[in-house]
């Protein structure tokens, strides 16, 4: 039995860009995409000092929890912008939803950089927070579906590996976000790390917006938007395609648990091994390399044996190794430990990643494929990975869990992602 393909209209006509190098597209669409994860990143990584400034507590670990919670929180604007700019983006073409979401995440970020903090200007300042990282949501939800669809359309002879570098870009700027950990970490003194330094990451985040804006503006779309009014794309999609979509976040899954419990990991080396900040920020340093560099090899691989005899084999490695990596890291918690268990965990998520953005663009037709990949992708990664850092500082205060939460967490949705890829391996027959 296979699943029905697509509906598709010829609304939607994909139009090949001539005589554009596939390599400056890349470049520009990753350059972009790597901005708008940076700022996601670096609000990840420094979050135990913006808990201190923002959500001051008498208990850290509740100071720590609201700081996560709205990290969390600003994930539930993200399927809202995924359609709506998905939306925009299949009925106006894609570079028009691209500008505006980076707009947003400049805009976003600036906010946080600038914000006074609480004993400066009390409630208030949590509150612009909060409402700073929801617009960041919003318009993080809406660049997956579009710089998605606009590198496959460039070239669909080679999905795997030009897609790829969807999530190559987001190693990008987990290495930035890095450098800034570790350096900051090594060269301040806490004290003033903690006053303003952490205020650094998010300002540069806000001064390369502009050059994202203006590289973005001489991308050309290679699908051209409908000449006629038809169904819209949200309604294709619910009625049409949702299992499909269903399927699309099962594989996602695990990957965004993943992506996002190494986000969290300055904030598992201070909390819970009790090592210096520094190491947690090497840790994801070593990781983002990983990611930024292995992941455009394994798409290019999926184009030669399939999307999904690749990452079914690689999440198979990752549920046999996720446990034993925590049992590891909790019982011998030494920094060159945690190092090696992010490095390896990154590895194994590089490998996934890699054709995981072709995977999904494959379920879906031109004409609804960014509003499908931004509805589909921000479910997900608001279920499974916005939710993931406070959902394992949450159970980690359950003593039969305690310090191994990342890996029982990370073990379910391992499952999970396995038998949607193993489904549609049997069902979708136009996914390779």
């Amino acid at each position: 039995m296979t699943l029905s393909a697509p509906v598709v209209s010829p609304a939607a006509i994909p139009v090949r860009s001539p005589n554009k190098p596939i390599a400056r597209l890349v470049i520009a669409t990753s350059v972009g995409n790597a901005l708008e994860w940076y700022d996601i990143a670096v609000y990840g990584y420094f979050a135990v000092y913006i808990s201190k400034a923002f959500f001051p507590n008498s208990d850290p670990t509740i100071s720590l929890l609201l700081t996560l919670g709205t990290f969390a929180l600003s994930f539930l604007t993200r399927p809202l912008g995924g359609v709506i700019l998905g939306i925009y983006a299949d009925r106006h073409g894609r570079k028009a939803s691209l500008m505006i979401s980076i707009l947003l995440m400049t805009l976003g970020t600036l906010v946080v950089a600038l914000m006074p903090a609480y004993e400066s200007i009390g409630v208030a300042a949590p509150i612009a927070v909060l409402v700073a990282r929801l617009v960041q949501g919003f318009s993080a939800g809406g660049e997956f579906g579009s710089s998605t669809a606009f590198l496959v359309e460039h070239a669909p002879e080679r999905r795997g590996f030009i897609a790829s570098w969807q999530f190559a870009s987001q190693g990008l700027a987990n290495l930035f976000a890095s450098a800034f950990g570790v350096g900051l970490t090594l060269w301040m003194a806490p004290a003033d790390l903690q006053s303003w330094g952490w205020r650094i990451p998010f300002l540069f985040g806000a001064l390369v917006g502009p050059a994202g804006l203006y590289i973005r503006n001489h991308l050309q779309d290679a699908t051209s938007p409908p000449a006629e009014k038809t169904l819209s794309p949200i309604r294709q999609v619910l009625r049409y395609q949702k299992v499909r979509v269903l399927l699309g976040i099962g594989a996602l899954a695990i990957s965004t648990a993943i992506n996002y419990l190494i986000l969290y990991m300055p904030t598992y080396a201070v909390k819970t091994l009790n090592l210096p900040a520094s190491v947690g920020f090497i840790a994801t340093f070593a990781g983002a390399i990983v990611v930024t560099f292995l992941t455009p090899f394994a798409g290019m691989v999926s184009d030669r044996i399939g999307r999904t005899t690749h990452m079914i084999t690689i999440n198979v490695l990752l549920l046999i190794s996720i446990f034993p990596a925590f049992l590891l890291l909790t019982n011998v918690p030494t920094p060159t430990v945690i190092i090696v268990a992010v490095f390896w965990i990154a590895t194994l998520k590089s490998l996934y990643y890699g054709p995981l953005a072709a995977l999904m663009s494959e379920l879906l037709p031109a004409e609804t494929r960014a509003t499908g990949l931004g509805l589909g992708y921000n479910i997900g990664v608001m279920i499974f990975g916005g939710m993931a850092p406070v959902t394992m500082a949450w159970l980690g205060n359950f003593p039969a869990i305690g310090d191994l939460a990342p890996g029982y967490y990370l073990t379910t949705i391992g499952v999970l992602s396995l038998v949607a890829l193993v489904v549609i391996r049997r069902t979708v027959a136009d996914v390779v």
